[in-house]
């Protein structure tokens, strides 16, 4: 078994709780928040049996083998090194860090400490993002993709009526372009790689942070369109083009439908299994390369998470997006 703690308990702790129950390697045994009320209230409801409001002792317990961070964005890299400077496997919700340098600091904390470190990136994990890899020779020379994300925030109503929550606060490295529009970058990137140049254009809400915005990524001989937003919801599939034919995809963070349409041929769906909640492919891989070791794919991972980073460094510098964790790394 493998006992874990989590940093944070939002809305996307208790989806990853949920997944680790089909886990059995995976078992809870701390749950740090800044309230220790809360850090208990929420810890035993799911099991847990330490409860604390300081990082310090979390990260000194030793029956604590690796830590879940689904904190602030601004927040993921000193947590993350230091419960990694601890001896502990750190999974790291998206985006994994501020900017590029902060993540750099992250990877040579899991090296110099021999531990495992990665980004939960939902789809990089799931059966959909390698029958998506698998099945794009089958379009011939990719020309055009588009990979959108549009989803009102259940955050957006209060933000109108003057609540600003953590999902709209720059100052915690949050923003549309972080919380949503980095699923789109990951999978550019991840298919295609780092685009020879980059156009942004965003949206700024009243106290300056990006509600919405759009993304073109040129490469030698094609381009890829990325839409995302917190402010309106979004029915369109995503889809890549091919001289021989498309793939549409009906979301980016979870996958359930996956449609091949070649040229003079009948619409094929692909045999997606539809799973309720992908982040069980995180945890599974998570508990597989604490036990067995990192493999090719997890620095395949972590490269890709770097390239995402390059990417949303350049948009922000594009769009005049800095926090402060920028200054910081100054």
């Amino acid at each position: 078994m493998i006992p874990f703690g989590i940093i944070g308990t939002g809305k996307i702790t208790r989806t990853f709780l949920e997944a680790v129950q089909s886990v059995p390697e995976l078992t809870l045994r701390a749950v740090y928040s800044r309230s220790l009320e809360k850090a208990q209230s929420f810890g035993e409801e799911y099991g847990a049996k330490v409860f604390t409001d300081s990082l310090e002792d979390l990260a000194a317990d030793r029956d604590v083998q690796a830590v879940y961070i689904a904190s602030p964005n601004c927040c993921h890299c000193e947590q993350a090194i230091r419960m990694m400077d601890a001896g502990k496997h750190v999974l790291c919700e998206k985006p994994a860090a501020s900017n590029q340098e902060e993540y750099q600091r992250m990877l040579e904390a899991a090296r110099r400490n021999g531990v495992v470190f990665f980004e939960a990136m939902r789809p990089a994990f799931t059966p959909e993002m390698a029958m998506v890899e698998e099945t794009l020779p089958r379009l011939g020379k990719i020309r055009q993709a588009s990979f959108s994300f549009c989803q009102y925030s259940s955050r957006y109503d209060n933000f109108k009526n003057g609540m600003i929550e953590n999902a709209f606060r720059p100052e915690l490295s949050n923003g549309s372009l972080m919380d949503i529009g980095v699923y789109c970058i990951h999978w550019m990137v991840r298919l295609f790689g780092m685009p020879e140049s980059l156009q942004a254009s965003p949206i700024f809400l009243e106290n300056g942070v990006d509600g919405a915005g759009a993304i073109i990524g040129t490469y030698p001989d094609m381009q890829v369109q990325l839409l995302y937003s917190k402010i309106c919801d979004g029915h369109t599939p995503s889809e890549i083009q091919g001289e021989n034919g498309s793939l549409l995809m009906d979301t980016v963070s979870q996958p359930q439908k996956l449609t091949l349409c070649l040229r003079g041929q009948t619409p094929e769906a692909l045999p997606v299994t539809p799973c309720a909640n992908n982040m069980v492919y995180e945890a599974r891989r998570w508990a597989q390369w604490i036990t067995r070791g990192p493999d090719r794919e997890l620095f395949r991972v972590q490269d890709d998470t770097m390239t995402e980073l390059r990417v949303l460094d350049k948009v922000r510098a594009l769009c005049g997006i800095r926090f402060p964790a920028d200054e910081r790394g100054e």
